[in-house]
């Protein structure tokens, strides 16, 4: 059985072939700044590309995506970096397009379902997967399934609250994981801690050269996560966390030591699951797109 994995994202679409334990083509497109429409058009086009490669069709579509999603509707919410897509119906869209079945899933929902069936969380029962990138997202994997929750607010980790009173997130409200530790609030605290503009790759070199403020900075920033996920095991008690996303996995060595550190002092008295690194990288939002499809279609959903 054979399905197609769509990663949309705000400048990129990623299409792949997927036959239940590996990718068999991948086309890369970019996603078009209009929005709405030529977004599916966009979609349409990758799915056929993709396929072309592999040179079979699937039998269903998986896509993942950003933003708040109506799963019982089909419909994104709306999406904070692509135009357009306010109360969007993607999937009957999508499905008009293809002529075949689409299964909706988060983005980082969709990479934790990658590295809990394909990546370092593999065959446990349960698993806990934070991203820390530009912004940090995650997910939570119970019975091979992605745990979406009543609303489909499920697993939106980086909006865990850990400051009252802190730094403003893009979500509206104050003190979130995000907020204090993710790409843009290391920029943040860097530029006004240096009286200029600094991005993550200046800090960690920085950081390298032994500099005390880029130091203090970034190791903050592995101490909140390190906080964040202690309390989420706590919540949900699984079997492994993993931690992956551009910045966490290209930080130094000293991050994940105080990230560890962290983790294991707010956990003291607990026994604490396993902390690994997420192994697939970028792949992991394609392949766990195109794993929603085919555990849907496995287990009888369509």
């Amino acid at each position: 059985m054979t399905v197609v994995g769509l990663d949309l994202g705000g400048t990129k679409i990623a299409a792949g072939v997927f036959d239940g334990t590996r990718l068999l083509s991948k086309v890369v497109l970019p996603t078009p700044e209009e929005g709405g429409m030529a977004v599916v058009q966009a979609l349409a086009e990758a799915t056929r590309k993709a396929e072309a490669e592999a040179g079979v069709e699937g039998v269903a579509i998986g896509l993942g995506t950003p933003g708040p999603l109506d799963f019982k509707e089909g419909v994104i919410r709306f999406t904070p970096n692509i135009r357009g897509l306010v109360n969007f119906p993607i999937r009957r869209l999508l499905e008009e397009a293809t002529k075949r079945p689409v299964h909706l899933e988060n983005d980082a929902n969709a990479a934790a379902l990658a590295e809990h069936h394909l990546g370092a969380a593999r065959g446990e029962g349960s698993s806990l997967f934070l991203t820390v990138s530009t912004g940090i997202g995650g997910g939570v994997v119970l019975g091979g399934r992605v745990l979406r929750g009543e609303r489909g607010q499920g697993g939106e980790l980086g909006h865990i609250t850990l400051l009252p009173g802190g730094p403003v997130c893009g979500c509206g409200l104050e003190g979130c994981l995000e907020a204090l530790a993710a790409g843009r609030a290391l920029e943040r605290e860097a530029s006004y801690a240096y009286h200029r503009k600094v991005d993550t790759k200046e800090l960690f070199q920085l950081f390298q050269e032994g500099e005390p403020r880029a130091r203090r900075i970034l190791l903050q920033a592995a101490r909140y996560v390190g906080m964040g996920l202690a309390s989420l095991v706590k919540a949900f008690d699984p079997g492994v966390v993993v931690v992956g996303g551009g910045l966490a996995l290209n930080a130094p060595q000293a991050y994940w030591e105080a990230l560890e550190e962290a983790y294991r002092h707010y956990l003291a008295g607990w026994e604490a699951p396993p902390l690994r690194w997420a192994l697939l990288g970028g792949e992991a939002g394609l392949l766990g797109a195109a794993l929603t499809a085919y555990l849907e279609v496995r287990d009888g959903g369509g």
